[in-house]
């Protein structure tokens, strides 16, 4: 393996004053509270910058301890958190904060090993927290890390295996400063941001060019080396929009599934696109029974999610006055609740059903 040039100390006194001119202005970065720096740390996991900052904006303002963020409800907390994606992440930010202020009595713990131990912090939230919040010299790795180090100091570590991450954790706890470990994870994040880019088109700017050993070998677009590929399956959702004059039919999702705790409509869920006349099922049968009629909305819509690519379509059912004793042991079987409006808009939902419900009010 080819090393590069360029010894510790001197890349971590570069990147520190590369950082003093280049630094983002981000709230989170003006204080030392852990509680606004663990905020900020599981918004932006998977999110950018831009999209996250207002939620996190709407987070403080709404919640701006962690004893309010505890004191709240789940579909709260889920209801502001809608449109982010992810949502087991605001599932475990609402149940660790509840552990904070249970078992902490409202205190973060000031290091690395008993943050690990919270629900929904990981090694790298984890090290982030320590570090900025509490200068810890701990490394926080995460992909913009991975990329950094793996370019200048041509590292061949394989990042899709837990080898390979760990081996890249090793080495990237060598470099942290042991003064300002603050400064230094902030530093190396932004770098990752805003010069070392996985598209890699600042090249020619950055100050470590003359070191870089991707740069040297051009193999700015092979490092870091990840061989992993995630799989995805294909699901294919038909909805069924079920209004009764001004109520509209959902259900919670409770099942360990995408979407936990957010509210949809009635699903038939399945591997493969399969004709509605050939599916046996309740709903159907009882609309064929009082002669109701089905009506597709839109086109098949593909919805891409990390594992997952769905395929779904939805559609429309008016029911009847002569219909509703029936369904109503169909809603309470499968757990449907009317809503109107407003109520409706109170409620946390995936990003897919909000749009769609956009535009069903528009109609």
């Amino acid at each position: 393996m080819l090393t590069s040039r360029i010894n510790h100390s001197i890349f971590r006194s570069s990147l520190l004053s590369w950082y003093k001119l280049h630094q983002r202005c981000l709230p989170w970065r003006t204080t030392k509270d852990p509680y606004k720096i663990w905020l900020s740390e599981i918004i932006l996991q998977q999110t950018r910058v831009a999209q996250g900052l207002p939620y996190y904006e709407r987070f403080i303002t709404q919640y701006p301890s962690v004893t309010e963020l505890a004191n709240a409800t789940e579909q709260e907390v889920l209801r502001l958190w809608q449109g982010l994606g992810y949502y087991s992440r605001a599932r475990n930010l609402h149940h660790c904060a509840q552990t904070i202020v249970e078992q902490y009595k409202g205190v973060f713990p000031s290091n690395y090993r008993e943050l690990l131990m919270l629900k929904g912090i990981g090694p790298y939230t984890a090290a982030a927290i320590a570090a900025v919040a509490f200068k810890e010299v701990v490394a926080a790795v995460d992909g913009n890390v991975y990329r950094v180090l793996a370019r200048i100091f041509g590292l061949n570590y394989d990042i899709g295996t837990l080898q390979g991450r760990r081996k890249m954790h090793a080495f990237a706890s060598l470099l942290v400063d042991p003064i300002e470990p603050d400064t230094y994870s902030q530093a190396i994040m932004d770098f990752g941001a805003l010069q070392c880019t996985p598209v890699c088109s600042f090249c020619a700017t950055c100050i470590f060019k003359n070191y870089c050993m991707a740069f040297y070998t051009n193999r700015q677009k092979i490092l870091p080396v990840k061989t992993s590929k995630i799989k995805k399956r294909a699901r294919y959702f038909d909805y069924f929009i079920l209004q009764y004059k001004n109520l509209i039919y959902m259900k919670k999702r409770t099942k360990n599934d995408i979407w936990k705790g957010m509210y949809d409509f009635y699903l038939l869920d399945n591997t493969q696109r399969l004709l509605l006349e050939k599916i046996q099922d309740p709903l159907l049968v009882l609309a064929k029974r009082h002669h109701l009629s089905i009506t597709t909305l839109e086109k098949e819509e593909r919805h891409l999610l990390t594992h997952q690519n769905l395929f779904v379509k939805f559609h429309k059912i008016e029911l009847t006055s002569t219909c509703l004793e029936e369904a109503n042991y169909f809603f309470e079987q499968s757990a449907l609740v009317a809503f109107n409006w407003l109520e409706i808009e109170n409620l946390p939902k995936p990003i897919l059903i909000q749009k769609f419900l956009k535009k069903l009010n528009s109609i």
